[in-house]
């Protein structure tokens, strides 16, 4: 995440356009480290998140309202008396610091017009809200940071606010060419992070997309960096300090397996332009950004719970089954125990009394071979004990043959379980997964408690020659597509021994080109265990070839007319369409 001083710079000119005229309508604290103001002016009404929280501190405008406790804190109060109705005057951030300052005109109860300034640091576990007089001094902040805490500087009612410099940086935006020189070279270290460590406001994420910008490999040492090389990152640098003087931004989200990674306020070149959204506005993509992100997060604390249950009986099924292949690989000397049986009944007449062993020859194979013998027990009685060996192992191995396949199909289902996990994106994916759990015994409903209501669909994909692909999120819609949404001559793909979705490609009764058949085989490959692998075998065959056997577990299917393709697991560029109902 590239939450840096070019970002805020990006903010702030949004803001400058959005807020500066126009008067605090609202103040509202939902958190104890955060701020919602309702502004009013000729262009409507907005709302300004500033949030100082520790791990995620955040400014931007939004339409979104957000609950307010019964009993507002007093830092809330404080501000409600004296920026009621108070008029924004400027918006500003000094340099590239992540810090920008509100300056704020207000009527004092005598009347008179008076100066405040409400500032917010987006600083990590540094953020905070400073709320000053005129004069910079602090009147109250959101949080309050004593000498015991930081030996910087207090944040106290009373204090004279400054910004402290922890870090030797210089301010890119005063900086001449050769003053940006010299603070690279001054550090033997990778080029990039010389650009991060040696001004301020500039993320490593920005750092890299610079040394692109420049044709330079940005784990290069600074020291080592030839001239032109050299000349041509300073060009760069130049560049971008003259767009955000100028206030020229891009803002845009990349994506990696269709997950935001990284975002910026210019354009991230160094991603393919297919992995990127452009936003027109900074807070648009700030909160599409973080609601993405925090979706994620909590699809993933929803699950643990069914992660848990899956795991632990993909454990326990695994070291069954290798306790039951290896009691079966036991079994394989059952044969041999009934040839001794036979060759005592044949040639027991010659076994002397006592004897410990015989020597007689295999008529299956003509190979001479020793018989161990119980020396108490008679010819008979021994060829009777090797004959009751075999028939123990016998039926130990009929039973173990049907127990073996019996837990490798549920190790297959609880795999696909498991890739079902890895697939849902939403709360609501998670559904059939619970239901599935709870109908194969892993999990007990609760008393009376009815199935939830289905509201996950397949994934729904458009290809480059306009034919519709549906993909399953889990076992239930696997064969929800593959026995009522496809028909016959439909094409069906699946990976190859790896669990993974069922993937469907309605012909429409046409033959298909054979960039859909590729395609196709990327979704495949991209939803199963094998996502993020460059060959993966993919399955391939009409509908009309895929059948399902009788008591098998959901999503489980045969076939045995097929083709197959090896591709990779790269679904950049396939066209996704929004959910929608299955007709």
């Amino acid at each position: 995440m590239a939450f840096d001083g070019v970002t805020i710079a990006g903010i702030v000119s949004e803001l400058k356009d959005k807020l500066v005229g126009n008067r605090i309508y609202k103040i509202a604290q939902p958190e104890k480290d955060e701020l919602l103001l309702t502004v009013k002016g000729s262009c409507g009404q907005v709302r300004m998140l500033m949030s100082a929280d520790a791990s995620l501190p955040l400014l931007y405008l939004t339409e979104k309202n957000k609950t307010s406790p019964m009993t507002a804190p007093n830092f809330c109060m404080l501000l409600r008396k004296h920026l009621q109705n108070a008029r924004i005057v400027s918006v500003t951030q000094p340099g590239l610091e992540r810090i920008v300052r509100f300056e704020l005109e207000h009527l004092n109860e005598l009347g008179d017009l008076c100066k405040k300034y409400l500032i917010i640091e987006l600083m990590g576990k540094h953020s905070n809200i400073i709320f000053c007089d005129d004069k910079d001094m602090i009147i109250d902040s959101i949080k309050h940071i004593s000498g015991m805490v930081s030996s910087v500087r207090e944040v106290l009612p009373g204090r004279t606010y400054f910004i402290p410099k922890t870090q030797e940086k210089a301010e890119l935006l005063n900086c001449t060419a050769e003053e940006i020189a010299a603070v690279l070279r001054a550090r033997n270290m990778p080029i990039f992070k010389a650009i991060y460590t040696g001004f301020t406001g500039i993320s490593p994420c920005v750092a890299h997309e610079l040394c692109v910008r420049a044709g330079i490999d940005a784990d290069w040492p600074s020291s080592e960096l030839e001239e032109d090389a050299f000349a041509q990152l300073i060009a760069v640098l130049g560049r971008l300090a003259d767009d955000v003087r100028e206030e020229k931004f891009y803002y845009n989200v990349v994506y990696e397996n269709r997950q935001p990674v990284e975002y910026a306020a210019i354009r991230l070149s160094s991603y393919p332009q297919e992995q990127s959204r452009e936003f027109s506005q900074i807070s648009g993509l700030l909160e599409y950004y973080y609601a993405e992100k925090n979706t994620i997060t909590r699809i993933r604390q929803r699950s643990v719970d069914l992660r848990r249950i899956v795991q632990t009986a993909l454990e326990r099924n695994v070291k069954k089954y290798d306790l039951q292949v290896k009691q079966l690989q036991d079994t394989e000397k059952r044969e041999k125990y009934k040839v001794y049986g036979e060759l005592l009944n044949t040639y027991g007449y010659e076994v002397q009394t006592g004897a410990k062993s015989m020597e007689a020859l295999n008529y299956y194979d003509g190979q001479t071979i020793t018989i161990p013998l119980d020396p108490t027990l008679s010819a008979g009685e021994n060829a009777k004990r090797y004959f009751d060996k075999y028939q123990k192992l016998k039926r130990t191995c009929e039973a173990l043959t049907t127990l073996t396949k019996e837990t490798k199909e549920e190790i297959e289902h609880l795999s696909s379980i498991s890739t079902a996990l890895d697939i849902a994106l939403r709360e609501e994916d998670l559904v059939q997964i619970k239901e599935e759990l709870i109908e194969s015994g892993y999990i007990r409903r609760k008393g009376n408690a009815k199935r939830e209501k289905v509201t996950s669909k397949p994934f729904h994909y458009i290809s480059s020659d306009g034919y519709h692909i549906y993909v399953g999120k889990n076992n239930y819609q696997n064969e929800e597509l593959t026995f009522k949404l496809a028909t016959g001559n439909d094409w069906w793909f699946h990976t190859k021994g790896i669990p993974g979705s069922h993937v469907v490609v309605k012909a429409n009764g046409e033959e298909l080109p054979d960039r859909v058949f590729e395609e196709a085989g990327r979704l495949a490959a991209h939803y199963s265990q094998a996502r993020g692998q460059e060959k993966v075998e993919i399955d391939y065959t009409q509908k009309k070839n895929v059948k399902k056997p009788n008591g098998s577990k959901p999503g489980f299917v045969v076939y045995y007319t097929n083709y197959s393709l090896v591709i990779d697991s790269d679904i950049t560029g396939i066209q996704q369409v929004e959910e929608e109902k299955i007709k």
